[in-house]
């Protein structure tokens, strides 16, 4: 078993927070990666292990967001879709919502094939709309 280090950085903020993964293979598609990892930050917001409102790579549906709210200690959280939110990554990626970079090159294709090595860091780097341009 292999460890990766799925790492969130933003052009407005900078580095936000680190997800590991655990894998087994050797290599992995882009897509897969985007899966796996989204799948692992859903089920970890619904064990409780993230306080406050779900923060993945992609926002819930306006529909999730209003039932989960600002979660505080009283209210238990609402279900988040793993497979809606898989699929939101993907069109995100797909229309350059967030970009991959690993060993110093860019992840382009969803089919792409990534080699993983322990301690590996994949940077998904979320992209900021400029204003008014």
């Amino acid at each position: 078993m292999t460890q990766i280090v799925c790492a969130d950085e933003s052009t407005s903020q900078g580095r936000c927070a680190a997800l590991v993964l655990d894998v087994e293979e050797e290599r992995v598609s882009v897509r897969e990666l985007i899966r796996r990892r989204v799948f692992q930050e859903v089920a970890e917001y619904h064990a409780g292990d993230a306080a406050g409102p779900f923060r993945g790579l992609v926002r819930p549906t306006a529909d999730e967001a209003a039932l989960n709210g600002s979660r505080g200690p009283s209210r238990p959280p609402h279900r988040i879709d793993p497979e809606r939110q898989f699929d939101a990554a993907v069109r995100a990626f797909e229309r350059n919502g967030f970009l991959l970079l690993t060993q110093e090159r860019q992840l382009t294709r969803l089919d792409e094939e990534i080699d993983l090595v322990a301690g590996s860091e994949i940077t998904f780097l979320k992209l900021v709309p400029l204003v008014g341009g």
